[in-house]
């Protein structure tokens, strides 16, 4: 049984940096990424990762943060600096399962990020 587990969330000041941490089990993963849910909002693609590590990320968060994986351990990371008070929302963990048969998405149960002063 695939299990994603997110780490890393919590308070931090505008202008600070958070490292997110996702560990995924329970399966053979291709691309993972990192989504996003402000209050009221629309979940958003944030950045994702291929298991070559080819990267894609919303403008929003260009340059500002990096998504990185470690294939042995099945983890994916999201480096957070600058950050903003827009950038708070509870973030998911999200990775593409390969079994016999088609890909198939599963989604962590998130992390909530708060930018606040």
């Amino acid at each position: 049984q695939v299990q994603l587990v997110e780490s890393g969330g919590g308070l931090v000041q505008p202008g600070g940096s958070l490292r997110l941490s996702c560990a995924a089990s329970g399966g053979v993963f291709t691309s993972m990424g990192w989504y996003r849910q402000a209050p009221g909002k629309q979940r958003e693609l944030v950045a994702v990762i291929t298991r070559s590590s080819r990267t894609n990320y919303a403008d929003s968060v260009k340059g500002r943060f990096t998504i990185s994986r470690d294939n042995a351990k099945n983890t994916v990371y999201l480096q957070m600096n600058s950050v903003k008070p827009e950038d708070t929302a509870v973030y998911y963990c999200y990775a593409n399962e390969v079994r016999p048969g088609g890909v198939y998405g599963n989604w962590g149960k998130g992390t909530l990020v708060t930018v606040s002063s």
